[in-house]
């Protein structure tokens, strides 16, 4: 193999892993705008159940 080969595998190898981490932010931004009232809710009925709160 080339040094270039090497190089050009190596820096696809990470525009392939950025992809995979925006994909999945994405995801969880998607995920928390629409499940994010539901998860408030749980969380403040949850603490509401602990004494002196």
């Amino acid at each position: 193999m080339t040094k270039s080969y090497r190089a050009a595998a190596a820096g696809q190898g990470l525009v392939e892993y950025a992809l995979i981490i925006l994909f999945v932010a994405i995801t969880l931004v998607g995920a928390l705008t629409i499940l994010g009232g539901t998860l408030a809710d749980f969380f403040q009925t949850a603490a509401a159940a602990f004494p002196g709160s």
